[in-house]
C-alpha cells in the first residue's frame, strides 16, 4: 500500500527529530592561522564562513551544511586580505560491474576546485570554480549496474551507467552581510551552481567524498549540484539557515564541455539545522521544469530530508556518516522515493574505510515497470603521502545488489567491484 505524502512527511521529520535530541555538543578548538597554507584533516582555520557567523568548515557544496566537526580539506593560504583554498582529487579506475548488463572500463574521474574569500565593505564575498575530468571518459560515462539519468547521445536514456559530470561543476559568487553577532543575509549564484536542495553532493559529503562509484540515488538527492545558471538568497541565524533558489531546471545534455543556457523557471527551498558540532540537519523542497532532456514536457516536484554525523577520530583521524531520503514525483508518473545510507571512517591518514547502502524506486530500467532495487557497496583506501599536502592512494571495492524476481532473468545475481589509484591535494 502507497503510504500518502503527509505521513512519509511526518515521519522523515520525527526520525530527525530524534536524532537532534540524542546528539551530544563538541568544544571544537581552532586555531587562528597567519599567511601559511594548512593541509587537511589539521585543525580548521578560525575564520567565519562564507554565509554567516560560523566556522568555515559547515560549508559543503553550493550553500549546504555539514557538521562543524568535519574536517576541513584543502590548502589553504592568506594573502593580501583574500583567503584562498585549492583542492583536488583525481581517481583513475578499473571498473567491472556483473551480470548480462554490466561491462568494465577503465577512466579517470574526480574534481579540481578553488576558492577566493575576503571582507568587502561590512561583508564576506567569495568567489568559486569547481572543474572534473569526466567528460574525458567520454559521453557513455561508465558502467554502473542500476544507475539511471542523462544521456550520451541526445536520443536514448543512460541506464545501468554512470553519465560523467560536466568540465565546469561550479562557477559562482556570493556576498553575506552580518546583522548580528549570530545572524546574516547573504545571495550566492552564478552561470553554474547549486541550488538550496538536498544533502551536500556526494562528491563533497565527508562521509561519501572518497567513494570512487556514484550512488544510485544520485538522481533523487543531489543531482541537482550542477545547475546552470542558480540563484540564492538566504538567511542565518546561529544554528539555523532558510534559504530558497531559482535555477534552470533542466539536467545539463551530452555537451559536457560546454556551459549550457536556459530560464531560471525552477525553484527550491531549504531549512537547515546544526544543532551541535557533530551533526547537520536539512529538510528541502524542489519543483523542477522539464528536467529531462529526453522527455521535455515532464516536470518534477522533489522532496528531501537529510541527517549527517561527523566527528573527529584522534589527531588525524574522523568518522562521518549521512542518512538520506529523497521523494521526486513525476508529472505525469509515479512517485518514486531512495534512500541512502553511508559512511566513512579514517583512524588516520594512511587509511578510509567506507560503506554506503542503498534502497532506490526506479522506473527507467530496461525492464519495463516499477522496481525497487536495493545495493551496498564496501571498500577501503590506503594512502602514502608523497609530498606536502598530497597523497597517493590504492583502495578497492566490492558491490552487492537486491534484486526483485522481475529483474533477475535481465541480470541475473551480479557482484561487481573496482580498483582505483587516487591523487588527493588537500
Amino acid at each position: 500500500m502507497k503510504i500518502s505524502l503527509q505521513r512519509r512527511l511526518i515521519a522523515g521529520a520525527a526520525g530527525l527529530a530524534l536524532a537532534a535530541l540524542h546528539a551530544q555538543a563538541l568544544a571544537q578548538t581552532q586555531t587562528q592561522a597567519d599567511s601559511q597554507a594548512m593541509p587537511a584533516m589539521s585543525a580548521p582555520m578560525a575564520m567565519d564562513g562564507a554565509f554567516g557567523p560560523y566556522p568555515m568548515a559547515r560549508e559543503a557544496s553550493g550553500t549546504s551544511w555539514q557538521p562543524d566537526a568535519t574536517p576541513q580539506s584543502g590548502v589553504m593560504l592568506m594573502t593580501n586580505g583574500w583567503t584562498l583554498m585549492g583542492a583536488a582529487l583525481i581517481d583513475g579506475v578499473y571498473d567491472r560491474q556483473g551480470g548480462a548488463e554490466g561491462g568494465d572500463k577503465s577512466f579517470a574521474a574526480g574534481m579540481v576546485m578553488g576558492m577566493a574569500q575576503r571582507t568587502w565593505g561590512p561583508g564576506v564575498v567569495s568567489l568559486r570554480a569547481m572543474f572534473s575530468p569526466d567528460p574525458f571518459m567520454g559521453k557513455d560515462g561508465y558502467p554502473l549496474l542500476l544507475a539511471t539519468g542523462e544521456t550520451a547521445d541526445g536520443r536514448t536514456p543512460l541506464v545501468d551507467r554512470q553519465h560523467p559530470h560536466n568540465l565546469v561543476m561550479e562557477l559562482a559568487a556570493s556576498y553575506s552581510l552580518p546583522l548580528g553577532a549570530h545572524d546574516s543575509v547573504f545571495v550566492y549564484g552564478g552561470p553554474a551552481g547549486e541550488p538550496a536542495f538536498g544533502p551536500p553532493a556526494f562528491m563533497h559529503r565527508a562521509s561519501g567524498e572518497d567513494i570512487p562509484e556514484a550512488p544510485i540515488s544520485h538522481h533523487w538527492l543531489d543531482s541537482t549540484h550542477i545547475t546552470y545558471g542558480v540563484a540564492t538568497a538566504g538567511y542565518v541565524h546561529d544554528k539555523w539557515k532558510v534559504e530558497a533558489s531559482v535555477f534552470n531546471g533542466r539536467e545539463p545534455d551530452q555537451q559536457r564541455f560546454a556551459i549550457e543556457t536556459g530560464a531560471m523557471d525552477s525553484a527550491a527551498a531549504r531549512v537547515s539545522y546544526n544543532p551541535t558540532a557533530h551533526w547537520s540537519f536539512q529538510a528541502s523542497w524542489a519543483r523542477l521544469n522539464h528536467p529531462e532532456q529526453l522527455d521535455p514536457t515532464s516536470n518534477q516536484n522533489r522532496l528531501s530530508a537529510s541527517a549527517i554525523y561527523s566527528r573527529p577520530i584522534g589527531a588525524e583521524g574522523s568518522w562521518s556518516t549521512t542518512l538520506a531520503y529523497g521523494w521526486k514525483q513525476l508529472r505525469p508518473g509515479p512517485a518514486l522515493d531512495a534512500w541512502l545510507l553511508e559512511s566513512e571512517i579514517a583512524p588516520d591518514r594512511r587509511w578510509t574505510l567506507f560503506a554506503r547502502a542503498e534502497r532506490v524506486e526506479e522506473n527507467e530500467l530496461l525492464t519495463p515497470g516499477l522496481h525497487t532495487v536495493g545495493k551496498l557497496s564496501v571498500g577501503a583506501i590506503h594512502d602514502w603521502s608523497i609530498a606536502p599536502y598530497t597523497r597517493f592512494g590504492l583502495g578497492g571495492l566490492v558491490s552487492a545488489y537486491a534484486l526483485p524476481r522481475a529483474l533477475v532473468p535481465e541480470y541475473g545475481k551480479p557482484t561487481s567491484g573496482m580498483l582505483f589509484v587516487r591523487l588527493k591535494i588537500g
